[in-house]
């Protein structure tokens, strides 16, 4: 397992959930991996140093490297999906964006996901949209220092989160990037984009130099791949060939036993 593992990274915020966080990394590592993911891994934005250094050190003590991480996104059970956008937040984001730079100097991670925001209602839309550019480049310029990368994502299943398919998150982007901010790009989950309708196999042939990062999960359903219709192998096989080296996250929800969903890379 471990060798064909080599590409992919757990995301260990939708697998082993049935471990602690703290013990998820160490799982990964026995399940044959050497790098994992997470959503922000803490209840607040701004958690005290002891549990980010308990953070770090389960990490360090699995042997994994953290290769992924987002921003604080607010309640995401509850079904908030970021604060880049959310007016009257924007201190709590700010010192997010520097907590999460500096995990990123001490663990090694260089991709940072963050969650665009809801639409929300008492809100006007053009308002919180150039809130978000506003953050974004904040946030790209709290990460550039170790050479991070805020990633930018579409999104499924929130009905109140703006960008859908791979051209509005590229429009963010862009904005971001003409603002002197360069250090931007699309995460490509095949899950999120399948589901909201875009054609997979067209976003990573045009739009391959975008892609910072790339999340899976098989659709319909978000179970690991081989359990719905998505080709792996075809877009695999495209990521290979427009020169993506990246890797690529587990972002899918076990059908079973977290331990047991791996087969289909053996395959």
């Amino acid at each position: 397992m471990a060798q064909k593992a080599g590409r992919f990274a757990v995301n260990c915020s939708l697998l082993f959930t049935e471990l602690p966080v703290l013990e998820r990394p160490a799982a990964a590592k026995a399940a044959g991996f050497d790098a994992v993911e997470f959503w922000w891994p803490f209840s607040e934005a701004a958690p005290s140093g002891a549990e980010v250094d308990r953070f770090v050190t389960a990490l360090g003590d699995a042997g994994v490297s953290l290769v992924g991480l987002n921003f604080f996104a607010g309640d995401m059970p509850g079904g908030d999906r970021g604060l880049v956008s959310w007016p009257g937040r924007e201190q709590e984001f700010r010192d997010n964006a520097a907590l999460v730079a500096a995990i990123g100097e001490r663990t090694g991670c260089r991709a940072f996901n963050a969650l665009y925001g809801n639409r929300i209602d008492s809100a006007d839309a053009a308002a919180q949209d150039e809130l978000a550019i506003e953050n974004l480049v904040h946030a790209a310029k709290n990460v550039e220092a170790i050479g991070g990368t805020v990633l930018v994502e579409p999104v499924s299943g929130a009905p109140k989160y703006p960008l859908l398919t791979a051209a509005d998150a590229l429009t963010v982007i862009d904005k971001v990037r003409a603002h002197g901010a360069r250090n931007v790009g699309l995460l490509a989950d095949l899950y999120h984009l399948s589901v909201n309708g875009d054609d997979i196999a067209h976003v990573l042939d045009a739009h391959a130099a975008e892609i910072a990062h790339v999340q899976i999960a098989d659709a319909p359903g978000r179970n690991e791949p081989g359990t719905g219709e998505l080709e792996f192998e075809r877009y695999f096989a495209q990521l290979d060939a427009c020169g993506y080296t990246g890797w690529i996250g587990l972002e899918y929800k076990a059908s079973g036993a977290s331990a047991d969903s791996f087969d289909w890379i053996n395959k």
